[in-house]
């Protein structure tokens, strides 16, 4: 061959294997994709934009009202009229007309305070919608990397078990030479074929469920990426404190017990605003307007115009309402107490999971390292069992026992690495550190 040819036949094989990649969807793509388009995400970043435009100023009650009116009236009737000396008249078709314009300004001084608590009490559920967003963004995060990382173990399976059933139907292939020369029997020939079945079904029905993976992708990441694609494999783990450690940063940044903190809050503000009812209220109003009328001939006015301006201040003080303000107070106590029993639930349920969380990763990362070394081992001998089997030394059992050895070491590896990778996002989410960590 010709160094024409060499260099045509080297472009085609790397024009075939560009032609053949696959696009890798990275850990960081698959984030920022999920944090643009997630359906859950983008209905609570629409209740944090309710939460805040009900905390603005425009609905706190602290803005005066203002109000624009104008009005025309027509009359006609027949009128009879007595004069005080007796005599009397009658008028047919009597008109009157009269005309007005005002603006009008009303604004509350006093409320008793109820108004101070509402509007802080509306401030705190825009932080509250903020922090269960950010909750919500916490879970997206997980589900996404427990189906990312999901994807990542069927891929890593599906490669194991194509190279084993490659292996066992090369095993057959020598199988079956063997039996053509009376070197095997049957029943050596038969094992072969059941176990190529079987690998065959192991295979495809993984390699299902690492195509069904993705599609659930997509709909966490709430869009359709149209190309096929692979994902990373290799997962880095992070160093983490110590279990003391995780607990403080727990306390103080779990998106959980800063929503009770809220709940709590919140609580507080309502008893306030409820304890506003027992107070007078302290109002001021005021007005600019013009009137006008036309008067029949019965008025002693044929016509009358005013333009000017008024003021008032009004005061009201509901003494007694029934009892009403006492029991909001005394249930606005008890919802109260209610999220200081729910918060006090919440901290023990945070230590306990945490806890159990803490030492399960530490387990894995035990058990990691012994498969890590269980895959060398396996794969030693699994070397070892193929140089035998092809000198006659050991069975196509014996082989074979050697093959599924391997292939759970493998197997066995791959899960663990993932789960213990969920379990390390877990413990970042429970220590308010989910958000912060680079992927």
């Amino acid at each position: 061959m010709n160094y024409n040819k060499i260099v045509a036949v080297g472009m085609f094989m790397m024009l075939s294997i560009y032609g053949n990649a696959q696009r890798v969807l990275t850990k960081k793509e698959a984030i920022a994709i999920t944090l643009e388009n997630n359906y859950g995400i983008k209905v609570a970043a629409n209740t944090v934009e309710i939460a805040k435009n009900n905390s603005s100023i425009y609905n706190s009650g602290y803005l005066p009202s203002l109000s624009a009116n104008g009005g025309a009236n027509y009359d006609i009737s027949d009128q009879d009229i007595e004069q005080q000396d007796g005599s009397t008249s009658s008028i047919t078709g009597a008109e009157t007309k009269t005309y007005n314009a005002s603006l009008d300004l009303n604004y509350t001084l006093f409320d008793g305070l109820g108004r101070k608590y509402d509007y802080k009490l509306l401030k705190e559920d825009h932080n509250l919608s903020e922090l269960e967003a950010r909750e919500t963004i916490e879970n997206t995060y997980l589900q996404l990397f427990f189906v990312y990382f999901q994807i990542a173990r069927l891929s890593k399976n599906t490669d194991n078990l194509k190279q084993t059933l490659e292996i066992s139907k090369l095993r057959l292939e020598r199988i079956q030479y063997q039996n053509d020369y009376g070197q095997s029997t049957k029943l050596e020939l038969l094992n072969a074929e059941v176990d190529v079945n079987n690998d065959s079904i192991n295979y495809i029905n993984t390699r299902q469920q690492y195509i069904n993976s993705k599609r659930d992708l997509n709909i966490i990441l709430g869009t359709q990426i149209e190309e096929d694609f692979e994902v990373e494999t290799e997962v880095d783990f992070l160093t983490l404190l110590s279990y003391e450690e995780l607990l403080s940063l727990s306390l103080a940044n779990n998106v959980v017990l800063q929503q009770q903190e809220k709940n709590i809050l919140i609580s507080e503000y309502n008893i306030r605003a409820n304890k506003g009812d027992y107070f007078p209220r302290i109002g001021v109003s005021g007005s600019y307007g013009w009137n006008e009328s036309d008067n029949p001939a019965t008025s002693f006015f044929a016509k009358s115009s005013s333009t000017g301006l008024r003021a008032g201040l009004n005061v009201s003080w509901n003494v007694f309402d029934g009892g009403g303000t006492k029991t909001r107070v005394a249930n606005a106590r008890i919802v109260l107490d209610s999220q200081e029993i729910v918060q006090q639930q919440q901290l023990e349920t945070l230590e306990n999971v945490l806890k159990n969380t803490s030492e399960e990763y530490s387990n894995k990362l035990f058990i990691l390292q012994a498969q890590e070394q269980n895959v060398l081992t396996n794969q030693n001998n699994f070397d070892r069992t193929v140089e035998k089997y092809k000198l006659g030394q050991i069975s196509s059992i014996d082989f074979r026992l050697a093959q599924v050895n391997l292939l759970n070491a493998q197997t066995d590896l791959t899960n663990t690495k993932y789960e213990t990778k969920l379990i390390e996002l877990d413990l970042l989410q429970l220590s308010g550190q989910l958000l912060n960590v680079e992927f």
